[in-house]
């Protein structure tokens, strides 16, 4: 079980080198009364970044509640 774990990790590691090196141009993003301009690969990274946190986040307010009860 741990080699499917390790491979798995491996390929996904892979695949995001990939969409890296494929989104290298630059683009311009607006946030809120910023204009950055940034990597096209950046932006994706900082938004699954995002996504993960508030992910574990959540998860971790569900379980603390489930536990009170």
């Amino acid at each position: 079980m741990k080699k499917i774990k390790h491979v798995v990790a491996i390929v996904l590691a892979v695949l995001g080198i990939v969409v890296i090196l494929q989104n290298t141009e630059s683009i311009e993003t607006e946030l809120l009364f910023l204009k950055l301009e940034m990597p096209l690969a950046i932006l994706i990274f900082l938004g699954i970044l995002i996504g993960f946190v508030l992910g574990v986040l959540v998860s971790l307010i569900f379980s603390a509640k489930r536990k009170r009860k």
